[in-house]
Formats: C-alpha cells, structure tokens, sequence
C-alpha cells in the first residue's frame, strides 16, 4: 500500500483517513437517510431495491452486509428468510440502524463492528457479501476485496452498489454542477456539516471508474464479474462469484 492514501482531494496517511472517515460518519450518522434521500431525491432506494434484487436473498444463506450502518440493506433482504449480519467501522452508524430495526421490530439481524481490511469471521464463513455506498470510504480497498473474498464460501457471491463516473457527456455536465455546489450547501441546510458533504462528493470522484473497479474485483480473486451501470454510470452495481 502507498504511504498516502486519497481523503477526497488530499492526500493523507492511511490511519488518518480512517480516522478521518470515522469523524465524517459519526457527524452525519443521525442524518444520513434524509440526506440521501434529498441528495438523490429519493432515488437512492429504488437503486438498493434493485441491488439486492440482484442479489437474490434466499431463506437459509447467511450474507454479511458490510458498511451496512443504518440498515438499509439488511432491512430489504432479511424478508427473504436470510440471516443478515450487519457490519460496519463506524459504531455511530450501527447504533442508527439498530435503532430503526427496534422501531420496525427486526429482531433477527446480526449486528458486529467490523473494519472491512481485517474482518474477524472465520474464512469460508457467508453465502454473499453485500457493500452499498461504502468501498469507496475504505482505506485500503484491495484488502477489503481480499477480506470479502475470504470470508465467502465456494459458489459464494459478491455485490457492490457505488456511485460511479458518469459516462453520459451531458448528465456528466449536469452531475458535476450539483454535487459541486449543491450536495455541500444541502449537507449544511440539512445534517449541520457542509464538509462532510463537501468530501463525500470528493470521494465519488476519487473512486476508480467502472471498468477499473471490476478490474480490481477480479484481482481480489472473484470471477465472473460483470458491472451493470445505472444511469450512465452515476451508480453502478458490480458482481463476482467465488469458485
């Protein structure tokens, strides 16, 4: 790994982006759904509808939702019978989502801090792994791809949903304009915290596009894997298989 890893346009060391990171989500942690909700204008649930979807939860599988925080994900596929683990680095962010199953009485979600490089379950240990809006805030992403590809059992499946580069020229334009001047000043009408909008905006555009990103999948050991853009590439989903 470099000395210095991205924190939206800087470059710092790894253990202070993680920190760093852990700061952001801890400010936002009580405001995170209703930003996204006014960031995307409600868009961001059909995209994690159809995510998990593409997922295909089934009765009987244990999936790790990693960077699951609020629970978002988990809430949508526990449905299908599967035991869910929910995991996140960030303490403030599972206590939001363990707050919001208590208020729909979930009680059959696993919740375990976790940091997605060094994860604690033994190898061999789910059916899928499941990220949403988080690789791109991890330190050392290849790791984090190796730790997923670990801890999954053979025929095991792997799914991310992040945003991406547009590759539509004039939504790219369009995208640019928003999240430059608008995501921050919504951040601070909002959740209080113009900065922590304001990088993660800088973050999405620090992320490896598309094709690279499922480069990276596969040099983490997973095969098959496919990227399915969602409006030209503002979010994508990615996939592989562990054989």
């Amino acid at each position: 790994m470099n000395d210095t890893v991205s924190f939206g346009y800087e470059e710092v060391s790894p253990e202070e982006k993680t920190q760093r990171v852990g700061h952001v989500f801890s400010n936002v942690a009580r405001k995170y759904d209703i930003m996204n909700d006014a960031m995307s204008g409600g868009m961001h649930r059909l995209w994690k509808d159809s995510f998990v979807r593409r997922v295909k939860p089934r009765a009987g599988e244990d999936i790790l939702d990693m960077a699951g925080g609020t629970g978002d994900i988990a809430f949508r596929m526990e449905k299908s019978g599967a035991q869910v683990t929910v995991s996140d680095i960030n303490e403030d962010m599972l206590d939001v989502g363990m707050e919001r199953a208590m208020q729909r009485g979930i009680d059959s979600l696993i919740w375990s801090p976790q940091n997605a490089e060094t994860l604690t379950f033994p190898d061999a240990h789910f059916d899928a792994y499941t990220i949403a809006f988080g690789i791109r805030n991890v330190t050392d992403i290849p790791k984090a791809l190796r730790e997923a590809h670990r801890v999954l059992r053979y025929g095991g499946r792997f799914f991310c949903l992040e945003f991406s580069t547009v590759e539509w020229p004039g939504l790219a334009q369009i995208y640019d304009i928003y999240s430059d001047k608008l995501v921050p000043k919504l951040g601070k009408a909002i959740a209080g915290d113009e900065d922590s909008y304001r990088y993660l905006v800088e973050s999405i555009r620090r992320f490896p596009d598309m094709q690279n990103f499922k480069r990276m999948i596969g040099e983490a050991g997973f095969v098959q894997t496919k990227v399915e853009p969602i409006l030209g590439g503002l979010v994508a989903i990615h996939s592989g298989w562990k054989v």
